[in-house]
């Protein structure tokens, strides 16, 4: 019989036809993908019953005979439906199969077999809903068969309306009959100091166990596997960084200039955070460090600080940030930072894609011949247009908006550029040792002096319908005292169910959430447009729609205060500075995440005056929609934040894309629960990559690697 291995064609093991069927369902290619394609849950067929005994609600495996097959057209949905009336001398039990009019040719009057399923009832009468079955031309052999496998696990896979679990069962036995070595990934102290099986016997026992205590075990071996491929993978994405020369970028005078000019002391976390930086700065390798700190804390001055350093040996630094307004905001705020000496000096230059022809020539320009040496931008970065005379840093704001293929390209720019990571999004320690671990990680948890604070509110119109109209008296009260105020919406236009590209809708959970969004940019601009108390009040709306110079003026109107509420989407989640803004309502806050809510408020609170944060929601006690809000209302640590985020969410939403990838790396592994396999794992990769770092002694491990983490799965994993 012909062998495969992992890395073999699908078509050239189940013919061509099952493989494009495969590939369009699930995007697998190889063997490999199909047998990572592992069932979710696992059903017992029963004891043998007399269908005249069936238990409702049970797992049951019985024989009988086909009495009666009847094909008919649906009245109340499209398709149609085969009755087929099945004996076992004892008593009649119907089985129905929707859409599947071929089985006909299968289930003929007269043929026996064993029928597995759980009982159902429909109309007062017993019936099995898609049943398991295997026909026999011969009863006494049917029983025997039914007896053996009584107590043997069905596989339950992820299916399809296309590819059903059945049919992948059958697939998945016909590749196992065929597969050749497997090669082993884990190293053999690892497996014995884990009583895990080999990498065969996993496989084999994950989809087809003949007892149920055979799984957790080839699910345990399986979980390591994950974590160890990836946690290697990470190693040598730090490995190969480490391998590269930097050219040494050593601070001086402009730093010395930039400091003592600082109207403020820096605080403890930026100091040592910047000492950090300016370490790997001046080391043999390009440094690749993420710094994580709340909204607020000084990652700017930290980016800047380095970026200076830089500059100070003629290299350039550039910043790539998510959104055309907050990479406009950077560049007024770094340059307002530099003050009248440096600016002219390091010239930051703007260049994204919505300038003008004649702008974006004019910036690309002063980049390509090295007059800028600091230039902030977005995408645009990125296109082949855009060159620089000696990229010698790359920033990335916002991590979780950007790719390591994005990051890597824009440092395809320069020679070995050094690399600093910017989030706001604090990273539970797990995430970070499953998805940054090819970083240096740095934490800023001190706040600087002088913040007023923020205090926040859930508004439960729930429980309190009326509130709603007071939300928006509040913000006329702040408006009278000289302050400014957000409204942020999860839609531009709630009516035409137009999201904001921008907007985010909380993954998962909707229990207990509207249907659909009732408030859009457009409906809060219109109601407040005939608000008897905002006749006096200037309102502007935002959103990610709108053509990039209206966005930026609408923005830098409300920064210098000609503008008194902004109503907008997410687009204000990232960057946007107003110290005057003292409030800020989200609407329909269940329909944002625990960290977006979390970034959201941090805009305002942001100077002396003092932050409310008032977050709107019809979610009723109890629901998860209305957990995740009021856990952002209980507490200001981004920290403890993301810990619950976590925990209500769980980490298949906070590594999205790594999760739903059509071949991502992580599927039996839980950053969560498996935190601790995660950290051995992490200890073992270590320990391979010191002594081996080529894996020419792990043959099996460099193929698992070159099979389940390629650029996508990485990339998949930095997004986040």
């Amino acid at each position: 019989m012909t062998s495969f291995a992992l890395d073999s064609r699908l078509g050239g093991a189940i013919g061509g036809k099952t493989a494009a069927a495969l590939e369009r369902a699930f995007g697998m290619s190889t063997v490999g993908d199909l047998l990572v394609h592992y069932p979710r849950r696992y059903a017992r067929r029963g004891e043998l019953t007399q269908i005249s005994s069936l238990p409702v609600g049970e797992p049951v495996t019985i024989v009988a005979e086909v009495k009666r097959v009847n094909e008919r057209r649906m009245k109340n949905r499209n398709g149609t439906l085969l009755e087929v009336l099945i004996s076992d001398g004892n008593g009649d039990l119907s089985l129905t199969f929707f859409n599947q009019a071929w089985r006909v040719k299968d289930l003929r009057p007269g043929r026996r077999g064993i029928f597995a399923g759980k009982v159902g009832e429909y109309r007062g009468a017993k019936q099995l809903a898609h049943p398991d079955y295997e026909l026999f031309e011969d009863e006494a052999q049917a029983r025997l068969t039914a007896e053996a496998n009584a107590n043997l696990p069905i596989p339950i896979y992820p299916a399809t309306s296309t590819v059903a679990s059945w049919q992948l069962q059958k697939i998945v036995d016909l590749v196992l009959d065929g597969l050749g070595d497997v090669p082993e990934p884990l190293p053999d102290a690892l497996r014995a100091r884990h009583g895990l099986l080999d990498a065969r016997t996993a496989i084999e026992r994950i989809h087809r166990p003949t007892s149920f205590g055979e799984i957790e075990p080839a699910r345990a071996t399986l979980r390591m596997q994950e974590a160890f491929v990836l946690q290697v993978a990470l190693l040598q994405q730090r490995q190969f960084v480490r391998a590269l020369s930097a050219t040494t970028r050593p601070p001086g005078e402009l730093l010395e200039r930039f400091d003592a000019a600082l109207p403020f002391p820096r605080t403890p976390d930026q100091v040592s955070v910047g000492d950090d930086i300016a370490r790997d700065l001046q080391g043999d390798w390009p440094m690749n460090r993420l710094v994580q700190g709340e909204v607020g804390s000084g990652k700017t001055l930290v980016a800047l600080r380095a970026m200076l350093q830089v500059a100070q040996s003629g290299g350039q630094s550039a910043l790539i940030a998510p959104t055309e307004v907050l990479a406009a905001q950077h560049v007024r705020s770094i340059a307002r930072m530099l003050g009248p000496q440096l600016a002219p000096e390091l010239m930051p230059t703007l260049l994204t894609g919505q300038l003008a022809a004649a702008e974006r020539r004019k910036a690309a320009l002063r980049a390509a011949s090295g007059q800028a040496r600091i230039v902030v931008g977005t995408h645009a970065l990125l296109s082949e247009s855009t060159t620089f005379a000696d990229l010698g840093l790359v920033v990335v704001d916002e991590q979780h908006r950007f790719g390591v293929e994005q990051r890597e390209s824009l440092r395809a720019k320069g020679s070995s550029p050094h690399a600093l990571v910017l989030t706001a999004t604090p990273i539970p320690r797990t995430v970070a040792m499953t998805v940054f671990g090819d970083l240096d990680v740095s934490t800023i948890r001190t706040m600087p002096a002088g913040r007023a604070g923020i205090e926040t509110f859930t508004a439960p119109l729930a429980e309190h319908p009326g509130w709603f109209a007071r939300v928006f008296e509040r913000i006329a009260e702040e408006v009278r005292k000289g302050h400014q105020a957000f409204v942020v919406c999860a839609a531009i236009d709630a009516e035409a169910l137009t999201k904001d590209d921008t907007a985010d809708e909380p993954p998962g959970d909707t229990a207990g959430e509207a249907s659909r969004t009732r408030w859009g940019v457009v409906q809060v601009g219109d109601l407040l447009s005939r608000h008897p108390s905002f006749e006096s009040i200037r309102v502007e709306i935002l959103h990610g729609r709108m053509p990039s110079d209206e966005k930026d003026a609408v923005m830098q109107a409300f920064a210098r205060g000609d503008v008194d509420v902004l109503v907008a989407t997410t687009v204000v989640e990232v960057g946007v500075d107003v110290p005057n803004a003292s409030t800020m309502a989200i609407l329909e806050a269940d329909r944002f995440g625990v960290s977006q809510l979390h970034q959201l408020r941090g805009r305002v609170g942001r100077g002396g005056v003092p932050g409310l944060c008032l977050l709107v929601t019809e979610a009723p006690l109890g629901t998860p929609a209305r957990e995740r809000v009021d856990a952002v209302a209980s507490t200001l640590d981004g920290f403890a934040l993301a810990e619950v985020d976590l925990e209500l969410r769980g980490e298949g939403d906070v590594l999205g894309d790594a999760q739903s990838g059509a071949r991502s790396s992580l599927r039996l592994l839980r950053v969560v629960k498996d935190a601790d396999i995660i950290a051995e794992a992490r200890v073992a990769a270590e320990h391979v990559i010191a002594e081996d770092p080529a894996l020419l002694e792990h043959a099996g491990l460099a193929a698992a690697l070159e099979r389940n983490v390629g650029m996508a799965e990485r990339a998949a994993l930095a997004k986040n």
